[in-house]
């Protein structure tokens, strides 16, 4: 019984993605917004850091958390304080 519950949670989950595909496509006609804008714009944000101190010290929250940023954290700084 589970098990079938679970297939049909699964199958739900991927007609939601087609549709969401669909209305992604659909929007992107409709903007004039091809998969090549689209993928520059991806590779400009993923590029930009996502946390900075005041000494130009970024992060671009990717791998391990650099050692400013973790002295800072341990002195009592929150995350949010450094992000961009």
């Amino acid at each position: 019984m589970k098990q079938r519950e679970e297939q049909r949670v699964l199958e739900l989950d991927g007609q939601a993605r087609e549709r969401l595909i669909l209305w992604i496509r659909r929007r992107m006609d409709e903007f004039g917004i091809t998969l090549e804008a689209l993928s520059a714009a991806i590779e400009i944000e993923a590029a930009k850091p996502k946390y900075r101190d005041a000494y130009g010290n970024v992060w671009d929250g990717n791998g391990d958390r650099p050692d400013w940023l973790t002295r800072a954290i341990h002195a009592g700084q929150n995350i949010e304080h450094f992000r961009c």
